[in-house]
């Protein structure tokens, strides 16, 4: 896989296709970099550099199809937001730890702090798109312009990359691009609340929500597990970080939403009637509800 020109030269629109999971131009990173426990997520314990005893020699998972009915739930709702392929071919230039193991444990060092980068990048690269976003634009491109820098440091100068530091200048932006467009979304909905709640970090844990308004909101960081939104508007609403493990969106009203992820949409309860933007698709699990 190469990636390096067309993805620094990319539009933020274009953007979006290398910060997602791509699996099969990955060294089965996330398989054997990350630990897990048992628990209603994961079957078994793994270690942190332990390889999942189901990730086969070609670095695919021998039960992709049935992860799910095997316990492996975890695996399904994770995404990488494309740091896997990026540190197999590009900080690694394609040597995977198998073939050489002098590199197994900085490269799976590595990988979480890939993982981060690429995280911010998705959230800039979606603020970039936001017309409403536009007072601070230039802003937004210094930071993914500086990201993607730190992306492309060899593996020894990634380690000492403060995330913290970098996540926390970030979500300044991230914050001020919240608050423009969902001023926006708010002029542009009909009826819309005038001051829209702010449920920032929010226990709303088994919270019943069906059928509530939440337009234009602010749901950062908010603990949504087993809440019931089932018809909900969340047009306009800020989901960036959300936990929606459990949560159920059937025929909920996702549209236009700030800083959705597909691995949010994983981990939540929705149906065919659940209306997402437009570069979401709709989980398996969904369809068999």
């Amino acid at each position: 896989m190469s990636y390096p020109q067309e993805l620094l030269s990319a539009s933020p629109d274009q953007n979006h296709i290398h910060l997602q999971s791509k699996c099969e131009s990955c060294f089965g990173l996330c398989c054997a970099a990350l630990p897990f426990a048992v628990s209603s997520d994961f079957a078994i314990d793994k270690n942190a550099g332990q390889p999942c005893p189901n990730l086969r020699n070609d670095f695919r998972c021998g039960i992709h199809t049935g992860l799910r009915a095997k316990g492996f739930r975890g695996c399904t709702v994770y995404e990488c937001f494309g740091a896997g392929p990026k540190v197999s071919h590009i900080t690694f230039n394609g040597r995977d730890w198998r073939e050489a193991p002098e590199t197994a444990a900085s490269m799976f060092e590595v990988f979480p702090v890939m993982r981060h980068l690429h995280e911010l990048l998705c959230y800039l690269t979606e603020a970039l798109l936001l017309p409403a976003a536009q007072p601070i634009h230039s802003q937004l491109h210094s930071a993914l312009e500086q990201t993607e820098r730190l992306t492309l440091l060899p593996a020894e100068a990634l380690l000492k990359v403060d995330v913290h530091a970098a996540r926390a200048e970030i979500n300044e932006l991230l914050l001020r691009t919240s608050e423009l467009a969902r001023e926006a979304a708010r002029r542009q909905l009909h009826n819309a609340p005038k001051r829209p709640k702010v449920y920032r970090g929010a226990d709303l844990i088994g919270a019943k929500l069906k059928k509530a308004d939440l337009r234009c909101v602010s749901l950062r960081g908010a603990y949504l597990i087993a809440a019931d939104l089932s018809g909900a508007d969340l047009r306009g609403a800020d989901l960036i970080g959300a936990d929606f493990r459990d949560t159920n969106l059937c025929g909920a009203d996702l549209r236009g939403t700030l800083f959705l992820t597909q691995s949010q949409l994983n981990a939540a309860k929705g149906d065919a009637s659940t209306r997402l933007p437009d570069r979401f698709v709709h989980p398996e699990h969904w369809m068999m509800v």
